[in-house]
């Protein structure tokens, strides 16, 4: 293309042409305004918005996504219902979450919001240990500048993501922004019961580290306390949605389950998915048992038609070396695990299997609330 050929990208209104005009020119598209009639120009029939043509395909990303950029500029009263939230701190392992949840966003035809927290001076004030008590007369100040510098540091961060979406490299996805104050999970927790999000989609660093972080882990306690399906995502995991398909689903073959597969199956409604159904080992695993997992399979067959169903097994004592055998033959692209409600002393020293996955595997995992 030659870079110095003007063409025109939309006619429209003189108000509207000066509005696209000026986004385009606000996200680094030149552009200039011709009317559309020159030997009359003063006869309203249209103005045309030219660009270089080297820059149309970016051009035309933009207008025709026009209410991502526009939400950059603007604070609109947003509907939420069906949102999908990813909790950032800019790591690595978050934007591997970023890349994922665009891509689901875009499949579920559903907005994203990104939410980042920061710890303000009041609530380290409060955790201090000592009978003595102090104040700093620049704590305010501090507090500000904190929730300065951490919206600051969002909006570059959704700029950046803008940028991507622009040259194509993420889909076309709604987003908004919100910056909270206090620890990670209880910020994101508290969204949780303000908003209930459709999914949370957050990212975790690789099994080798995770081991050495057992406590404190911000993604295991939302796991434990959000009642909403999390979906957890690794460094270096796959971005693409779209080619997700073969699932590994650890089973109790129990009523729970039952729930667990149509809360799948109302998240990915109309996505062909290949269901491997695993059984948790347990001593009770029974001829009975095996009666009740066929009765299982066949009724999800018949519920779940888009979907396929297969059962395999991990042995008590090889529990890990199966997994990586299953894993490996039937080309897993997730994890998907049911997860029931405990309190705190029963998650200490009883954590459930998507508590204790999310440590010992380096796999994106779908845990749903039951």
């Amino acid at each position: 293309m030659c870079s110095d050929r003007q063409i025109t990208v939309a006619i429209h209104t003189y108000e509207r042409a000066l509005a696209i005009a000026s986004l385009l020119e606000r996200e680094g598209v030149k552009t200039s305004l011709q009317n559309v009639n020159l030997e009359h120009p003063t006869v309203s029939s249209g103005v045309r918005i030219r660009i270089y043509e080297n820059d149309l395909p970016q051009a035309l990303r933009i207008i025709e996504n026009i209410d991502i950029f526009q939400n950059a500029h603007n604070d609109p009263d947003l509907d939420k219902a069906s949102e999908i939230l990813v909790p950032v701190d800019f790591s690595a392992h978050s934007k591997a979450a970023c890349l994922l949840a665009f891509n689901f966003a875009d499949s579920l035809n559903t907005e994203i919001t990104l939410l980042h927290s920061y710890l303000s001076p009041k609530f380290i004030g409060a955790l201090q240990l000592t009978d003595s008590l102090t104040y700093d007369v620049d704590g305010d100040i501090e507090q500000e500048a904190l929730n300065r510098n951490a919206r600051k540091n969002l909006h570059s961060y959704a700029s950046i993501l803008r940028t991507m979406i622009k040259t194509g490299d993420l889909p076309p996805v709604k987003f908004h922004e919100i910056v909270e104050e206090g620890v990670p999970e209880d910020a994101i927790r508290q969204y949780v019961k303000e908003h209930y999000p459709k999914l949370i989609v957050m990212g975790t660093r690789g099994a080798d580290t995770k081991e050495r972080e057992l406590v404190g882990s911000v993604t295991a306690e939302v796991l434990d306390t959000c009642r909403v399906p999390v979906f957890t995502v690794p460094e270096g995991a796959n971005s693409s949605f779209s080619t997700m398909k073969n699932i590994l689903f650890f089973s109790n073959f129990d009523q729970e389950d039952l729930l667990a597969i149509d809360a799948l199956h109302q998240l990915l409604p109309q996505k062909s998915l290949d269901i491997t159904l695993v059984p948790i080992p347990s001593k009770k695993f029974t001829v009975t048992s095996i009666s009740t997992i066929d009765g299982v399979l066949k009724y999800f067959m018949s519920k779940y038609p888009q979907y396929t169903f297969d059962v395999d097994k991990v042995r008590p004592g090889n529990i890990a070396e199966d997994y990586a055998r299953i894993a490996k033959s039937r080309h897993i692209d997730f994890i998907a695990v049911p997860n029931k409600k405990k309190n705190a002393l029963a998650r200490m020293f009883n954590p459930g299997i998507a508590h204790r996955l999310l440590f010992h595997s380096d796999m994106p995992m779908l845990v749903i609330p039951v």
